[in-house]
């Protein structure tokens, strides 16, 4: 964890997706760690929900409806959260879905567009709204969910997500390097499965095939991946940056 007590006192973190799954978790933990915690979401309630519950363990805490797929709502999202907190240390680009699963030639146009707007364009608005800002300070950590499917193909199910996928990881990998010399680190994480809402489009089939690809026989735990998120961001990982973590149980890779 940080090298420094307190490192993440009093600093701020805007989390896209959280509401639920990866992005609640982080949230919470975040908190735990004393930080604000922006909780931007298209489920307005559901972000209410969050803030609250950070707000009720004395840590500050804003709720913020966000659609990452619109510009100016992500750009509006990012003014509230330094109004209210004067600054932005770190961003998690959580939110994301397949929309549906469908093999390769089930396709449309209006399900890979709506991937991409979401999975691809949403980190795209998120990252450019928020790096002005961290350079100005002098530095920021952005966080990127990407996917294990980018380096498996969705083959089958989700061709058109891991596409998406594949393009948060190499964008996060081109921002971090254009970057580093203004003190901002860039990361993706991909994990394999992880029990969240996010499965509720699985079918029950994929979710025994994808549980039997990993040797600890489970999904894990969006916590697991909260935590990761808190190390990436700390002071005891400052050589890092451009990199994806692969973080499934040590499946998802058959």
């Amino acid at each position: 964890m940080p090298k420094t007590p307190d490192y993440f006192r009093d600093k701020t973190i805007l989390i896209t997706g959280a509401a639920s799954g990866i992005g609640r978790a982080t949230a919470h933990i975040f908190a735990r760690e004393g930080s604000n915690v922006v909780v931007a979401d298209i489920d307005a309630e559901g972000a209410e929900r969050v803030a609250g519950e950070i707000l009720g363990t004395g840590c500050g805490s804003l709720a913020v409806t966000c659609d990452v797929t619109d510009r100016k709502s992500v750009e509006a999202a990012v003014e509230a959260g330094i109004g209210a907190f004067g600054r932005i240390d770190f961003q998690l680009n959580s939110a994301g879905t397949p929309g549906r699963r469908e093999v390769f030639l089930g396709i449309d146009d209006a399900l890979w567009r709506q991937t991409h707007a979401l999975n691809v364009d949403g980190v795209f608005h998120c990252m450019q709204a928020v790096l002005p800002h961290m350079i100005g300070q002098g530095g920021g950590v952005i966080v990127n969910i990407a996917s294990m499917a980018h380096r498996r193909g969705g083959p089958g199910h989700s061709i058109h997500y891991a596409a998406a996928k594949g393009a948060v990881v190499t964008m996060t990998m081109g921002v971090a390097r254009e970057f580093v010399d203004r003190g901002i680190r860039a990361l993706s994480i991909s994990p394999g499965p992880v029990d969240t809402p996010f499965h509720a489009v699985s079918s029950d089939e994929l979710i025994a095939r994808m549980t039997d690809d990993v040797p600890m026989k489970r999904f894990g735990l969006p916590e697991e991946i909260g935590e990761l998120v808190l190390f990436m961001c700390s002071d005891a990982c400052e050589y890092m940056t451009a990199d994806t973590v692969y973080v499934n149980g040590g499946g998802g890779w058959r």
